[in-house]
């Protein structure tokens, strides 16, 4: 598993249904060309997140969820639960972290354990800065200082549903 391009995905949460499918195909793009040699590495959650998992394991990819915490998939949006539940039947290793809630802690932890380790990171980022510690932007700045290489994926035409 730990052969061929490891990619890590950070993202908002929050995109509108078009800016989903454009997203989904920015992050196609970009891992086609590695197909099927691609390892996956992602939270999980919601939003770019998840889409990055469903194009990983499309491309024939392998799949390593970091979970956050014992409740975190509790703590998703009703809506976003099955999706999560179903991709972490999926991936190939489950890296489960110690603590029982998240918090922006342990969503720093996670971002650590997320990090570790790959070539790339995608960052599905309107280019704003983060809502709350271990949001999107702290992940682009730890990957740039660790001298990860970053792409950052924001389509024309995207747009977040909690932003204007």
């Amino acid at each position: 598993m730990d052969r061929g391009l490891r990619v890590a995905v950070t993202g908002h949460r929050d995109l509108s249904p078009a800016t989903a499918d454009l997203v989904g195909s920015a992050i196609h793009e970009q891992l086609a060309r590695h197909a099927p040699d691609i390892v996956g590495v992602t939270c999980l959650a919601p939003g770019a997140d998840q889409i990055f998992a469903e194009r990983v394991l499309g491309l024939g990819g392998a799949l390593v969820a970091i979970v956050p915490a014992r409740r975190y998939g509790r703590c998703l949006p009703a809506g976003h639960r099955p999706a999560f539940h179903r991709l972490l039947r999926r991936a190939r290793k489950v890296v489960r972290l110690p603590y029982e809630h998240p918090t922006p802690a342990t969503y720093e932890a996670a971002n650590e354990a997320l990090l570790a380790g790959v070539d790339l990171l995608l960052a599905v980022w309107d280019g704003a800065p983060a809502r709350g510690r271990g949001g999107t932007a702290d992940v682009v700045e730890d990957a740039r200082q660790r001298s990860i290489e970053v792409r950052i994926l924001w389509p024309e035409g995207a747009t977040r549903t909690g932003r204007p």
